[in-house]
């Protein structure tokens, strides 16, 4: 089964190029780009990780995430941030973040960070169905 992941940033050529390189990597990739949009789809769609970017034009990635986490608090997210927000990314893991990844993105350090938020998730999912079904 393929990672499926929903990239979030306003940059469009960021996006796009980012989108191509996790295609290329058999990970599903659909972008946002904004908050608002990456709401939306989350309220029609399941991804295993939402990579958000920080600074966004209209909701930033700290209110977008408080909203992610608000609607679904299981979603397993990774903040991009540039040196300038590094106190944004932190604020973004007190605030249930996954991790963060500095920008301009390492493709292989953002593969190891996907696949173990995806791994995280999982887990987290596998322990509330055996709790769920002790509680019959």
């Amino acid at each position: 089964m393929s990672i499926r992941v929903l990239l979030v940033d306003d940059e469009t050529e960021f996006l796009e190029t980012l989108a191509k390189r996790l295609a290329r990597r058999e990970i599903e990739a659909f972008k946002a780009a904004s908050g608002e949009e990456a709401l939306e789809f989350l309220a029609a769609n399941e991804v295993d990780v939402v990579v958000l970017d920080v600074k966004m034009r209209g909701m930033d990635g700290i209110e977008t995430l408080k909203r992610i986490k608000a609607a679904r608090p299981e979603q397993e997210v990774i903040m991009l941030t540039g040196h300038a927000s590094m106190e944004a990314a932190i604020q973004g893991m007190q605030l249930g973040a996954f991790d963060y990844i500095m920008k301009p993105a390492d493709i292989n350090q953002l593969l190891y960070k996907i696949e173990d938020a995806r791994k995280k998730r999982g887990l987290a999912a596998g322990r509330a169905r055996r709790d769920g079904e002790g509680g019959r």
